[in-house]
């Protein structure tokens, strides 16, 4: 706004025609932001006001977004359909929500056993996966973008120990996206629902199980007052990705410039999101084993290589499913897969092992 004033008063000091102010005024265009979480909810809640906030500085107030928490203008499941419409201009989500659209989208989001947070913005930016990304969505009318990532994830919150595969059979647990199918296919019950009903559904009995995001949001839905046991790795999550899809007719309304600005602001926040969460999982992790006894466990590796297996059963899937889309989707994220494996047990891996040697630092 001060920006819009200064450059009026000036056009009007400077003699300049009386209808350069409202010329100015029509050119700012109001984007409705749609959320999938609860207004600033630790991690994605927050996140999503981030980029509100930055779409509205880098554009100079050209943009001005305004965010709607999940509720406020439609469920937070609804914000793909409803942007996809028209009914507002861009939403923040993950694509682990987008299943029932096309499997091909779930990867944009996570893969069980797949890409780290730094790999898999690396596939959408070094390894062709940007340009597959807005192909699946261009079918919605949406134009997409990653901003954010969560790290590696959590198991999540069990009421009771996990020992053998068998303890899994049956369980009622709480996950989304592709993680669904490997669980589904060791005998879980899954139960697809919003975070923040995790609480009263692990309350009541509902749930046995679930996960959501990792120790700082998890703590924030007070997820450690209802489950004792909190497992890692969370294997079916190695990293989850936070996304902006963008309304199409929005998108191609814009200036050159500021589709740039909307680009830089998403690309900006996706490192700024993912070290806040890695910063602040490890201090709520300390607070949780500190302050509310938690009791941390590692899944078994009969649990984690039958997952595994499971996982593999799902690919296989993939690569052969009757969209040619999703097939070079798969292969495209295959390929990239294969060449981080290769490489990075030299690089990150080699230096995480030599962090954890026993020596005097």
């Amino acid at each position: 706004m001060k920006r819009r004033s200064f450059i009026a008063a000036a056009a009007l000091g400077g003699a300049a025609s009386t209808l350069a102010a409202p010329a100015i005024a029509q050119d700012v265009k109001r984007w409705r932001m749609v959320s999938a979480w609860p207004r600033n909810l630790p991690g994605p809640g927050i996140a999503a006001q981030m980029l509100a906030d930055r779409i509205n500085a880098l554009s100079g107030g050209r943009i001005e977004v305004e965010l709607f928490a999940a509720g406020e203008i439609v469920p937070g499941p609804g914000v793909f359909d409803a942007v996809a419409e028209g009914t507002a201009e861009l939403f923040h989500a993950v694509p682990a929500y987008w299943g029932s659209k096309s499997k091909g989208i779930l990867l944009f989001g996570s893969q069980p056993f797949g890409l780290t947070a730094i790999e898999q913005h690396g596939w959408l930016l070094q390894g062709g996966g940007q340009e597959l990304y807005d192909e699946m969505y261009a079918r919605f009318d949406l134009k997409p973008f990653l901003c954010g990532n969560s790290g590696p994830q959590w198991a999540g919150w069990f009421r009771n120990e996990i020992n053998t595969v068998d303890d899994l059979r049956g369980l009622k647990y709480r996950t989304t996206g592709l993680n669904s199918e490997v669980c589904t296919k060791l005998g879980m019950a899954v139960e697809a629902m919003p975070g923040a009903a995790m609480f009263q559904a692990l309350q009541s009995g509902a749930l046995d199980a679930g996960e959501f995001i990792g120790p700082w949001s998890d703590a924030a839905l007070g997820l450690q007052q209802v489950a004792r046991y909190y497992y890692w790795p969370g294997v079916g999550e190695p990293s989850s990705a936070e996304e902006c899809a963008i309304n199409m007719n929005a998108w191609n309304d814009l200036d050159e410039d500021l589709q740039a600005a909307v680009k830089y602001a998403c690309d900006s926040l996706y490192n700024e999101v993912l070290t806040e969460y890695n910063t602040k999982h490890a201090m709520a992790l300390r607070q949780l084993i500190d302050e509310h006894d938690v009791q941390v466990r590692e899944l078994p590796e009969e649990v984690l290589v039958a997952m595994g297996n499971a996982m593999g059963e799902v690919i296989e899937g993939l690569r052969n499913d009757s969209d040619e889309l999703v097939v070079r989707i798969t292969e495209s994220f295959l390929e990239y897969r294969s060449l981080m494996a290769e490489y990075m047990p030299y690089a990150e891996g080699g230096q995480l092992n030599a962090r954890g040697l026993d020596y005097q630092y």
